[in-house]
């Protein structure tokens, strides 16, 4: 969860268990970026966002995810977000200052929860906007999410269907190490 936050050799200050979910996250995000399926979805938002579209597409997948039915019978989603925060709220002390201050508003408004909900990728986007440095308006994003949903979609499902079992050898590699 931190790893967006934790820059370069910064990781180090964490403790070995806390260093290989980073370092995981990043393998993630790296494999996630290159995928032809990645690909194909940042050509919706490329022309108007460029290098953010693959942070648009991330929080797109988020939101196929939380509505995977595969993944998250029944009500599972929320127990699992209740869990999560659950499982975070004791490293708070040690959190990076900018997740530190976004997180008691993710746990308030549950936000892995409501990714599963347009509304909540819209605020989701919203936040990458006040977050990022050069972008000014997240409409067009919503719009083509909107617009290109059942093609997203599919993007979505062709890169999970790849990337969940080369996560799962990641992360048992990383366990056993």
């Amino acid at each position: 969860m931190i790893s967006d936050h934790v820059k370069g050799k910064q990781k180090e200050k964490f403790s070995p268990g806390i260093q290989k979910g980073i370092h995981l996250h990043r393998v993630i995000d790296a494999y996630t970026d290159e995928h032809p399926a990645s690909k194909e979805a940042k050509i919706f938002f490329k022309p108007y966002y460029r290098l953010y579209s693959g942070a648009i597409v991330d929080i797109i997948y988020d939101h196929f995810l939380a509505t995977d039915e595969a993944e998250f019978p029944d009500n599972f989603l929320y127990e699992f977000s209740i869990d999560t925060y659950e499982t975070l709220d004791p490293y708070t002390e040690i959190f990076p200052e900018r997740f530190g201050k976004m997180f008691p508003w993710m746990k308030k408004q549950n936000w892995l929860y409501n990714y599963q909900h347009k509304e909540g990728i819209q605020k989701s986007l919203n936040g990458l906007m006040h977050r990022a440095a050069y972008l000014e308006e997240m409409d067009t994003a919503f719009s083509l999410f909107d617009e290109y949903y059942e093609r997203l979609k599919d993007c979505y499902t062709n890169f999970w269907a790849d990337a969940k079992p080369h996560f799962r050898k990641r992360f048992e590699e990383l366990i056993t190490d």
